[in-house]
C-alpha cells in the first residue's frame, strides 16, 4: 500500500470485516490516523473533466498536452500538471499502436510503360508437391516486354528473401523505376521498406481487393498455372525448380505472346532496345 487512498480503503475494509475500531485498524496496518480521516478540499472540476473527455472522445490520438491546448482555446485554463492528473484519473491515456511499421509505397497514378525496366510487377502463386506439402512461387514480370524476370520457388518466401531476389534481378538487367504489387505481408514488411530506401525504387501498392490493377502479372500467373502448374506433378522442390526454370526459358524465348504481335517476350524486348538505339 503506497497511495493514501489505498491505505484508507484498507482501513475501511478491516473495520467493516473484523468489527474493530478505526484506531485499532490503523495500528495493525501501520497507517497514520490523520491520513485516514483526511478529506480532500479539492474541487471536483466537473466541467473541466467533461470538456477534457469531450475533446479526447473527438480526437482519440491526442495526448494530454494537446488536450491542454484545446481546452485553453475553449477558455478553460489550468495548470498542465493538474490537467495531467485529471487526464490519468479519467483513464484517457492514448494506447500505443501494436502493429509494426509497414512499407507504404507510392499512391501516385501509374503511367503505361513505354520501354523495358520502366515498371515491374510481382505476385505469389502457390501449388503442392505430390505428398501434399505446399510451396510458393514468386513471379516477377516486366510490364512492357512481358518478360518473366524471375520465378522463385520455395516452401517459404519472406520479405528479406524477396529483397534478395530483386537484387539478383537488378544485377542482371538493371534497376526499374517502379515495382507494382498487392498488399501482402511479405511485400509490406520492413525489409521491403528498407530495400526501397536503399535502391531508390518507387513501390506502388494496388488497392485492396483490386487485382485488376496488377493485370500484367495476374495474366502471366494465369498462363503459368494453366500451362505448367495444372499440367505437371512435382515430387520435390528441386523437381519443381527444374520444371519451372525450363518453362520460364520457353516462355521468354520461344512461346509466341498474343499481346506482343505473336513474338516471344525476349525477342520483343531486344527489338525495342534496337529501336531505341537507332532513335
Amino acid at each position: 500500500m503506497v497511495a493514501p487512498g489505498v491505505r484508507r480503503e484498507a482501513v475501511a475494509h478491516v473495520v467493516a470485516t473484523h468489527g474493530v475500531s478505526q484506531r485499532r485498524a490503523c495500528q495493525v496496518l501501520a497507517v497514520d490516523r490523520s491520513s485516514v480521516r483526511y478529506r480532500s478540499l479539492r474541487p471536483d472540476d466537473v466541467e473541466a473533466r467533461a470538456a477534457m473527455k469531450a475533446v479526447a472522445g473527438e480526437r482519440r490520438r491526442f495526448g494530454y498536452r494537446r488536450i491542454h491546448i484545446m481546452l485553453a482555446r475553449q477558455g478553460i485554463v489550468m495548470n498542465l500538471k493538474k490537467l495531467r492528473r485529471l487526464y490519468r484519473e479519467e483513464r484517457l491515456q492514448v494506447r500505443r499502436r501494436g502493429g509494426r511499421k509497414r512499407a507504404l509505397g507510392t499512391r501516385r497514378p501509374m503511367l503505361v510503360p513505354d520501354a523495358v525496366n520502366r515498371r515491374w510487377s510481382l505476385d505469389f502463386v502457390s501449388d503442392a508437391f505430390t505428398d501434399g506439402r505446399r510451396f510458393r512461387v514468386l513471379a516477377v514480370v516486366d510490364d512492357f516486354s512481358r518478360e518473366c524476370l524471375a520465378l522463385v520457388a520455395d516452401t517459404s518466401l519472406s520479405g528479406h528473401r524477396v529483397a534478395r531476389e530483386l537484387d539478383a534481378v537488378i544485377a542482371r538487367r538493371g534497376r526499374p523505376q517502379m515495382i507494382v504489387s498487392d498488399n501482402g505481408t511479405e511485400l509490406t514488411s520492413m525489409a521491403i521498406l528498407t530495400w526501397c530506401q536503399r535502391t531508390n525504387v518507387a513501390w506502388h501498392y494496388i488497392a485492396p481487393g483490386k487485382p485488376m490493377q496488377n493485370a500484367f502479372v495476374e495474366s502471366f500467373i494465369g498462363r503459368f498455372r494453366d500451362e505448367l502448374l495444372n499440367e505437371a506433378l512435382f515430387s520435390s522442390l528441386q523437381d519443381a525448380r527444374e520444371q519451372i526454370r525450363a518453362w520460364r526459358d520457353d516462355y521468354n524465348h520461344h512461346r509466341p505472346h498474343s499481346g506482343l504481335g505473336n513474338i516471344p517476350p525476349a525477342e520483343f524486348a531486344e527489338k525495342n532496345r534496337l529501336e531505341m538505339r537507332a532513335a
